[in-house]
């Protein structure tokens, strides 16, 4: 066995309150089963504080970093470049060291699709999106890279809502529209998948999205963003009407799977990282 180096490879999480975090747990834990003298470290940064973090970083030679809010946005103007996803969406969520530069990428979306892409491929498909937030916009543009014929953003909010699907047109020519959200939703018949992108259902078991469920038809893919509890209430109302449901669990493994992927260059072991994170979920 090779010796570690003196000081070993450096990732972090860069967020404004660094609180225990499970994505350390499955991240850590996808290093130690790869081998790898890596270190995932979660550290406290303030908005004030961002650029000196960032310089830090680099004067340490840290691999990358994942930041969250408020850091999402601000981070841009400290990096050398954008992914594709990150430029469109104009956030960033995974920083990526590629040779001297220091790179942008957003997984948020690509976790939601990596996930979505192992029960149905969404290129052709007709999706109805709830909600118009960070999660919400980072899936759409996601859908739209991937080849998703339309997609029906229902939002309570008109002005983001209509942010949203002016982006998914102009910017990444997809057939998009805009449904305000006023009481419970009927989905159209043409409907292939249903996504809750909003945080309705994050510890409330019994929290009820807003939606007719008598319009779910079975065989359809009704996905939900919320990790916590793993079957949430719209879960289980698809899973009695025969329709394939996609937990949120699945998105954050896969996030954290890019994530090394976009650090390391290997292909981490999907089912120790997502025992790790269960571990550290108690579930």
């Amino acid at each position: 066995m090779s010796e570690p180096n003196f000081l070993p490879a450096l990732v972090g999480s860069m967020s404004q309150g660094a609180a225990g975090n499970p994505t350390v747990a499955m991240i850590e834990a996808a290093f130690a089963h790869h081998g790898l003298h890596w270190r995932y470290i979660n550290m406290e940064v303030s908005p004030k504080d961002l650029s000196a973090a960032i310089l830090g970083a680099r004067a340490m030679g840290f691999r990358g970093f994942n930041c969250s809010l408020p850091h999402k946005v601000t981070v841009i103007s400290h990096l050398d470049g954008l992914g594709e996803s990150a430029a469109a969406m104009g956030a960033v969520n995974c920083v990526v060291r590629r040779g001297d530069q220091l790179i942008g990428e957003n997984t948020d979306g690509k976790g939601f699709l990596r996930s979505l892409q192992a029960l149905e491929d969404p290129r052709g498909k007709s999706v109805v999106l709830f909600g118009a937030g960070g999660a919400a916009r980072a899936i759409a543009v996601e859908l739209a890279l991937a080849g998703t014929r339309k997609i029906t953003v229902v939002n309570r909010s008109k002005e983001r809502g209509e942010e949203l699907t002016f982006l998914l047109r102009e910017t990444l020519q997809i057939d998009a529209s805009l449904v305000v959200w006023n009481g419970d939703y009927d989905l159209p018949e043409d409907t292939d998948i249903v996504i809750n992108g909003t945080s309705i259902g994050l510890y409330a078991p019994e929290a009820r999205l807003a939606l007719n469920t008598d319009s779910l038809r079975a065989g359809m893919v009704v996905a939900d963003v919320i990790f916590n509890p793993v079957r949430t209430r719209l879960l289980s109302d698809a899973a009695s009407r025969g329709c394939r449901p996609l937990d949120g669990l699945g998105m954050l493994v896969s996030q954290g799977i890019i994530g090394v992927q976009y650090w390391t260059g290997i292909e981490p072991d999907a089912a120790v990282m997502r025992a790790a994170l269960e571990a550290a979920m108690g579930i």
